[in-house]
């Protein structure tokens, strides 16, 4: 018997104790964007430290400005990699209590369904408790089995990743030292399906402004000034609409500079997983891909830029009618970026073609907001096809490379800050309830994450001299 299948053994034989953890864990209502839960939230960081000391790590509870981070440290063999796990002991709230139907938020519990396979219920089963603990018991397994870690292993866990995160940067500069790793492990996203894992490599980057359309000094009574004067309404729909053609490509001039064609092997990965446009459009009543003809729509969500209009309004919007037309009319608008899009040079060409598109009479202004570049991961680095092997071993599928069409603002903190790039996986289902009432993580989840957390370090560690 090899020391991982042992590992493996043991882990399966911890099982019933392995959810005893995670539900003690469960139990801390760790909100962090609620003033009144601070002190759960230190229990909960308090609670990760003690239980990191216990499997042979020293670990600190470091305070913040708002809730404290956890950092753990323990020795690997000489010549291992340092790896960085990454994760967030805090939830979102919990409200409406009352569509809670399969029990207390904070009283978790084992469910069975009907046909056999279970489930945890409880807020933080998936997002981050359940999946840190994959993780965590990993470590657990592989002391208890070899009496070591494959690899040098730097845990960072972080109380405000549901409310902000304002903590963790400053926190980074200031224990650059402690934190620099050769990779980040993160555990907060999810499989492809329920059986097929997945390395989440490429996320969208994103930014977004308001903009406001001005036309008369006030309101004007439509009957008397209707075809006469400037509309804002018609104005901004106009311009709007203009944003896309007939074949859905955005038509701001310069828009798809640095943008990447999808790499052929990627592609391939992503053909085969059996996507269905039909079935990811019909659960929300919709039938046809939208976007850029030519372009999947897995391909659209994990690898193309968007451009779309995220709410409008103008004029009156009450009961009844009044016969207005409008001084003013908004928009906000948001695009979700790739390949080497910039965030600022993306707003300052929608400024110009709305500019360009403005009528006599009519101005515009814009309010802004922040944004963040897309995040590439280096296929190249042996660690992501030694990890998506592992993966592979797990579950007896092969792994992809995926993408995700979101954003993980910890991604981008980490290579800008610490100079590391991230192995993103995780075991979560698209029906887990993330933020929701009813949240869950299905048993198999846990317990084949922790095992194939043990494979992942296993097969890092085989770099060690």
């Amino acid at each position: 018997m090899t020391d991982l299948t042992a590992v493996l053994d043991q882990l399966d034989a911890d099982t019933d104790n392995a959810i005893a953890r995670l539900f003690d864990l469960v139990r801390i209502p760790s909100v962090s964007t609620d003033p009144a839960y601070a002190d759960h939230c230190r229990t909960a960081a308090e609670w990760h430290r003690d239980d990191l000391e216990g499997i042979g790590f020293t670990a600190r509870v470091a305070d913040t400005p708002r809730h404290p981070i956890v950092v753990g440290h323990h020795d690997g063999p000489d010549g291992a990699p340092h790896v960085l796990f990454y994760g967030h002991y805090d939830v979102q709230p919990v409200d409406p209590l009352d569509l809670w139907t399969n029990g207390a938020p904070f009283e978790p519990k084992l469910i069975t369904r009907p046909d056999g396979t279970q489930m945890m219920h409880g807020r933080g089963t998936s997002d981050d408790k359940g999946q840190t603990m994959t993780f965590v018991e990993s470590c657990r397994a592989l002391k208890q089995v070899t009496g070591a870690l494959p690899c040098k292993v730097t845990v960072l866990l972080e109380g405000e990743e549901e409310s902000g995160g304002e903590s963790l940067p400053p926190f980074m500069e200031a224990n650059r030292d402690e934190l620099k790793a050769d990779i980040a492990l993160i555990c907060d996203t999810g499989m492809f399906d329920p059986n097929t894992p997945a390395i989440t490599t490429m996320l969208r980057g994103n930014t977004a402004c308001e903009l406001t359309v001005h036309a008369a000094s006030r309101d004007l009574h439509s009957g008397m000034y209707g075809g006469a004067a400037a509309n804002p309404i018609h104005v901004i729909t106009r311009i709007l609409s203009a944003m896309h053609d007939d074949d859905g490509r955005i038509t701001i001039p310069g828009f798809y500079d640095g943008v990447p064609e999808l790499p052929t092997e990627i592609k391939a990965q992503w053909d085969a997983l059996g996507f269905s446009h039909a079935q990811f459009l019909g659960d929300v009543g919709l039938s046809e891909p939208w976007g850029k003809h030519g372009y999947s729509a897995l391909e659209h969500v994990w690898s193309r830029p968007t451009a779309e209009v995220n709410g409008i309004w103008g004029g009156y919007i009450g009961s009844g009618f009044k016969t207005v037309i409008p001084a003013e009319a908004h928009a906000k608008v948001s695009f979700r970026l790739v390949g080497d899009q910039q965030p600022e040079d993306i707003i300052t060409k929608f400024k110009a073609f709305v500019e360009d598109r403005l009528p006599a009479d009519c101005s515009v202004s814009f309010n802004l907001r922040g944004g963040g570049v897309a995040t590439v991961m280096p296929l190249e680095d042996p660690a992501f096809e030694q990890a998506r092997q592992a993966l592979t071993e797990e579950w007896g599928k092969e792994a992809a490379f995926i993408g995700c069409g979101g954003s993980i603002p910890v991604v981008g903190e980490l290579k800008n800050r610490l100079g590391m790039d991230s192995l993103l996986i995780g075991f979560g289902l698209e029906d887990d309830n993330l933020h929701s009432p009813n949240e869950k993580y299905d048993l198999r989840s846990f317990t084949k994450g922790a095992r194939s957390w043990a494979r992942v370090l296993t097969a890092l560690g085989s770099k060690a001299a």
